[in-house]
């Protein structure tokens, strides 16, 4: 019987997320991939037990609270050849002297936007029936429910969609709007607009999409490029009373234009980031009727996150068996990607 090779392997991971994310049989399926020592898993690649362990490391599995792969501690680990990263984007801690040295990367931002897109789904659906803002009103009116006639039609049925960004989750989303009786408009300069009708949508400029939609939302990656992407004059084009929904992060949406149309009475939002995260307690978004905010939910938390460990595994088990990965990232992917 032929034994296959185990690699010297160490989780590096905020102990909190460890906790969460390896429960017994994510941790007795590493095991099985691959040999763990003392210390098995760490948050602090600075400290001397850890970096005489690096030297032995072939494989880091990583998530959240990873620091930066800086040279100096890439330096420590002169075996290191793979990264599997148990979360979405690993911009925070992987650096340029990464892929200089040929070290392979992958993520499971492909598991993490699962929960993202169900989510948007949801907000999609309650925004069509105002039904966020709605529960609001009804601390207000408790004796009587007519008080809905004010938001104005109630109605999923011909709304119009507008999907902004068609990554990973901006895809997702797209597949499950399919589902209504909606039409769907996707803007993204990097999608092909065949891809974009295969999916059931319809490929527009931004402005078209903006002018055209009920319901906005962002799926959009946080950079320099997309910073609040949707200003002021953005959301002059949309329609009075369209909902702009935000499940991507807070810094492409221009939070001071969006308070004054909210304030107004507008427009109305569904967020689940913000610029700044959490908003200044002062914000008038916090008191606003038509606005919902959320604490950042919309990703993976609780068994959601095993849903990346294990894809992070299964990473692992395709470069043992020397199979290409299915998620590998790249500097070009960085560069417009999460």
């Amino acid at each position: 019987m032929t034994h296959r090779r185990r690699p010297q392997a160490l989780l590096v991971m905020d102990p909190a997320h460890f906790r969460v994310q390896f429960q017994e049989a994510q941790l007795r399926r590493l095991r099985d991939l691959a040999e763990l020592g003392e210390p098995a898993t760490t948050a602090d690649l600075d400290a001397a037990r850890v970096r005489r362990r690096l030297r032995e490391v072939e494989v880091l599995v990583t998530s959240w609270g990873c620091p930066p792969l800086t040279p100096a501690r890439l330096a420590d680990a002169p075996g290191l050849r793979a990264v599997f990263h148990c979360a979405g984007t690993v911009r925070s801690f992987v650096t340029d002297e990464v892929f200089r040295r040929g070290i392979l990367v992958t993520n499971a931002a492909h598991e993490n936007a699962i929960p993202v897109a169900e989510f948007t789904l949801a907000a999609v659906i309650f925004a069509g029936k105002k039904a966020p803002f709605l529960a609001q009103d009804a601390r207000l009116h408790r004796d009587d429910w007519s008080y809905a006639t004010r938001r104005g039609e109630l109605s999923n049925r011909g709304r119009t969609v507008g999907v902004v960004g068609f990554s990973r989750v901006g895809r997702r989303v797209v597949e499950r709007l399919r589902h209504l009786e909606i039409d769907i408009l996707v803007s993204d300069p990097y999608a092909a607009p065949a891809d974009v009708r295969a999916a059931g949508a319809r490929p527009v400029g931004l402005a078209e999409l903006l002018r055209g939609c009920d319901v906005l939302t962002l799926h959009v990656p946080a950079l320099p490029s997309t910073r609040h992407l949707i200003g002021a004059r953005e959301l002059s084009l949309l329609r009075d009373g369209a909902t702009v929904i935000n499940t991507a992060r807070g810094a492409v949406l221009d939070t001071a234009a969006l308070e004054r149309e909210c304030a107004a009475g507008r427009l109305d939002a569904i967020l689940d980031v913000t610029e700044p995260e959490p908003l200044p307690s002062g914000s008038v978004l916090y008191d606003l009727p038509n606005v919902m905010i959320t604490p950042h939910v919309a990703g993976s938390l609780g068994a959601e996150t095993r849903r990346m460990s294990e894809s992070a595994l299964d990473e692992l088990d395709r470069y043992l068996a020397g199979r290409p990965p299915r998620a590998a990232v790249t500097p070009a992917e960085l560069a417009t990607g999460a």
